[in-house]
């Protein structure tokens, strides 16, 4: 069974900074796209921030130049360093990964979510 585990959220000044991370254990077999996605309070989840396994990126509009997302695909891990927070960044903060295991096809899995709070 695949688990994705999120750490790094918390309570931020605008202007500030955070960095998030996310880990996969289980019996994985291989892992293609990892990303970041966001859920705000009344709101849909939206795209954050995608890499593949070969690390191209996809960022949505509202965070590009401020959020960086990387990958260790050794260590099945996934990043998303943000600078220059802003209130309107406040959400739940979920990774994902596309993975395949020993018993499975890819798949997309969740992490259960590290909630981001921009305020002063």
């Amino acid at each position: 069974q695949v688990q994705l585990l999120e750490s790094g959220g918390g309570l931020v000044q605008p202007g500030g900074f955070l960095r998030l991370s996310c880990v996969a254990s289980g019996s994985i077999l291989s892992i293609k796209t990892m990303g970041w996605y966001r859920q705000a309070p009344g709101k849909q989840r939206d795209l954050v921030a995608t890499v593949t396994r070969d690390h191209r990126k996809v960022y949505a509009d509202s965070v590009k130049g401020r959020f960086t997302i990387s990958r260790d695909s050794a260590k099945n891990t996934v990043y998303l360093q943000m600078i220059d927070l802003k209130p309107n960044d406040t959400a739940v903060y979920y990774c994902y990964m596309n993975i395949a295991t020993y018993a499975r096809d890819y798949t997309n899995y969740w992490g259960k979510g590290t909630l981001v709070t921009v305020s002063s």
